[in-house]
């Protein structure tokens, strides 16, 4: 094993670590957050953390799979998260 593949085997297990407590940190909010504004911008968070976690895991695996579901998770997070900031705003979603 060389050198330089050694490096980035520790850096993607520090940002596995990194983008984790991050996660967690988020739950925290989502789960005490003091206004309904706090609760939805965590739960965005988390979705990009899970990005994280996922394009992480395809560097770790060397698969490029990962990156194609990162894109479906980030589309996915972004309408959830209007969905949810209009029903929180107006009380429906479809008009």
């Amino acid at each position: 094993m060389t050198l330089a593949t050694e490096i980035m085997n520790y850096s993607v297990i520090l940002a596995f670590v990194i983008v984790g407590l991050c996660q967690l940190m988020s739950m925290v909010r989502v789960v005490i957050g003091p206004s309904t504004g706090d609760r939805i911008l965590a739960l965005d968070t988390m979705v990009v953390n899970a990005i994280g976690l996922v394009v992480l895991m395809g560097l770790a695996q060397g698969t490029r799979v990962y990156f194609e579901v990162s894109l479906i998770i980030a589309m996915l997070g972004f309408v959830s998260t209007v969905a949810y900031a209009r029903f929180v705003l107006r009380g429906d979603i479809i008009e």
